[in-house]
């Protein structure tokens, strides 16, 4: 069975999405990271990178201990070809659905990302207008970059739905608060609209919804701690006596 260490953020759904879609049992265990449980030792030890998700894979093929994988993109490589299922195995499908889920994970979901955090964030730090526009601006031009490319085709790697639909989708709904038109965008509102009408995405989306919190129903103190949880983070010492 697989357990997902999981909240619910555009990269955690990705990943509930393709289990629905996959039809396999697999259990949530939340990781709240408001309160900072991704820095606990036992995270830490499945993702040195403190993020969540990471997936446990309970019965791996090898019939070996249980096995973890952290990054949402490498977490549904993973679980597609374990599967076989939405993933090709024939080099040019493959490398199409590939190169569109690593576009996701170095372009669309830290851009929209950054450009969500400043425009939430306002001026209480400041003059926000550069990083506001400047990246209001860049998720205008990754979206674009997906309504092109869907201009002609049904899915983001052609004709079948993959894996690269999937992890782009959860980043997509909230288009409205990264200060985007989604009419500026057709192609991509046709394909967008399709996904949602999936029940499978649909239940993937929906998951841990009762975990979510309203940050201003928080105590001012509470949300400053976790503010600095989430956004001044350094680097973690290094443990003594290692390979020097």
């Amino acid at each position: 069975m697989f357990e997902v260490h999981y909240w619910p953020t555009p990269n955690g759904k990705k990943v509930t999405i393709l289990l629905e879609e996959l039809g396999v049992p697999y259990k949530v265990t939340p990781v709240h990271i408001g309160r900072g449980d991704q820095f606990s030792d036992a995270f830490l030890a499945m993702n040195p990178n403190h993020r969540m998700p990471v997936l446990v894979d309970h019965a791996p093929a090898d019939g070996g201990a249980p096995l973890s994988v952290f990054e949402s993109g490498a977490i549904m490589v993973y679980v597609a070809e374990k599967l076989g299922r939405f993933l090709p195995t024939a080099p040019r499908p493959r490398a199409e659905v590939m190169q569109w889920v690593v576009w996701q994970m170095a372009n669309q979901g830290p851009k929209l990302g950054e450009c969500g955090h400043f425009r939430r964030l306002g001026d209480t730090k400041g003059d926000q207008s550069y990083a506001v526009a400047r990246f209001t601006d860049e998720a205008n031009r990754l979206y674009g970059v997906l309504n092109n490319r869907l201009h002609d085709r049904r899915w983001i790697a052609g004709d079948a739905y993959t894996i690269a639909d999937m992890i782009c989708y959860p980043w997509t709904v909230n288009w409205k608060a990264q200060g985007q038109d989604i009419e500026e965008f057709p192609y991509f509102k046709r394909w967008q609209a399709e996904i949602a009408a999936r029940p499978a995405a649909q239940k993937g989306m929906a998951v841990g919804a009762e975990l979510s919190e309203d940050p201003a129903k928080l105590p001012p103190e509470e949300r400053e701690r976790r503010a600095r949880i989430m956004y001044n983070q350094r680097a973690r010492p290094a443990p003594a006596g290692g390979l020097l």
